[in-house]
Order: C-alpha cells, then structure tokens, then sequence
C-alpha cells in the first residue's frame, strides 16, 4: 500500500520547527525554495500504521517531520529483522528512489507527521542543487556507517552490550533531534521490536531489560522504555556514541 499525502495540515519549509535545531545545517536560501516547491503535502499515519512496503514501486519520498518509525525485513515464514529506526528529520524512501522498488518495509512505532515529496523531481535536485545533492549523499553514507555499527554490535557484542548499544544508540539519536522533551526519555518500543533488532529471544530479551534496570540504567513501562542513565548504557555498551556532527535535512 502506497501512502498519500493529505492536506488536513501543512508547514511551509520556511517555518519547519526541525531547522531551529542545532544538530542540522542551515539551508540557502535558493535551497530553502527548491525544497518548498518539492514538498507535495503533508501526511498522518497512526501508530502501526505501513508507510513503505517492501516489493512496492514507491512514488513518493518522506521527511518525518513528526513521530517514530522503524525499517525492517521479513523472511518468508514472517520473521522480522529491524534494520534501523527513522525520527524526525529522517529521510524515508530513497532506496526506492534508486532502485526501483523497495527493499525493505516502514512501520510507523507512533503517530507519525511525514513531509511528501514526488520521487520523479529528484533528479532535478542532483541536476540544479550541488549542495543537496551532496546532502542525500551524506545521508545515504551515514546509513551505510550506521548499519556497520549495528552489524558490528550484533556480531560481537553480547547480549547485555548489545542492548545496552541499541537504547544509546536510540537514546542519543533522540536527543539531537529534540525528543528528550521529556526526562527521562521514553522511547515508544516493545520489547518485541528490541529482540527483532537484536536477533534474541523475546525471554533471553527480556532477561537482559532486566538486567539493565536492575543498574538503575533504565526502566520499562507500558508505553516502551524509559532511560534513565544514557551515559551508563553507553558504558555498558562499551561504545563512544554517535559523533556531534552538523547533519542536512531534506
């Protein structure tokens, strides 16, 4: 199923809430048009809701602008592989945009604001706008480096690092994008969706949680899991944590 956009709501890119915040680069103003005019609309999706479908030729390319999503595989029996999580100022659809048809599904974790944009303008984008074509590079590379880490964390960290890695890793993408609004921060997962991430059972999972929140590191409630010591998960995780690096958005 293909997501369209709606015209319920709609925020002109001039006055996009995400571009105050520090952690993305600001545009120029030739930049600043050309995104204006290759934003279609806006569109809501419920929580548990499908934004892409795997297999499907999609049309349309998204900026979350609000809410959170998760990118995953399924094997042909119906098990899940989670490959990575999307929040706000995530881009969404652009293996489909180069490939024909995607790769992998969208869920949406929340309720969801998504920025439209028509796949067949992108290449006016590379064509006119140098900087944003780098910008789309950039993004595409940091999921690249983004998958290594978790491949390296899946591969030969154990189960306790392993999970300490995903909530930091989660935790630290959150709070440079302002959803640490509340403290401590609480991330709209199942316990479900971490051993899909991790390729754990759902009992040596849940095991592990405990184990964590036994460390005062976090702790879980029924809406996901709050954190609480995100410095402590990155020690647990024996990771340094993601680099403070100015990042686009499109």
């Amino acid at each position: 199923m293909e997501a369209y956009p709606t015209s319920a709501a709609y925020t002109p890119c001039q006055k996009c809430p995400l571009r105050r915040l520090k952690t993305f680069r600001e545009f120029e103003a030739e930049e600043l048009a050309f995104i204006g005019h290759f934003k279609r609309g806006e569109l809501s999706i419920g929580k548990g809701e499908t934004v892409l479908t795997e297999g499907v030729d999609s049309v349309h390319l998204y900026t979350v602008l609000a809410g959170w999503a998760f990118r995953y595989k399924l094997l042909p029996d119906g098990r899940r592989q989670i490959l990575n999580y999307a929040m706000p100022g995530d881009l969404i659809g652009l293996q489909g945009s180069l490939t024909g048809e995607m790769q992998h599904s969208v869920e949406a974790l929340s309720p969801m604001v998504l920025c439209v944009f028509e796949r067949e303008r992108l290449l006016d984008l590379y064509r006119n706008h140098p900087g944003l074509a780098f910008d789309i590079t950039w993004i595409a590379s940091r999921e690249e480096q983004i998958l290594d880490e978790n491949l390296l964390s899946v591969g030969r960290r154990s189960a306790v690092e392993r999970t300490a890695y995903l909530l930091s890793f989660i935790g630290s993408r959150a709070r440079s994008v302002g959803l640490n609004g509340e403290v401590p921060l609480l991330i709209p997962i199942t316990q479900q969706h971490i051993a899909d991430t991790l390729g754990l059972s759902l009992v040596h999972t849940n095991k592990t949680i405990r184990k964590l929140a036994d460390r005062g590191l976090i702790t879980w409630r029924g809406g996901g899991c709050q954190i609480r010591d995100l410095d402590g998960l990155l020690a647990a995780a024996r990771w340094e944590g993601l680099s403070e690096t100015v990042r686009p958005l499109v």
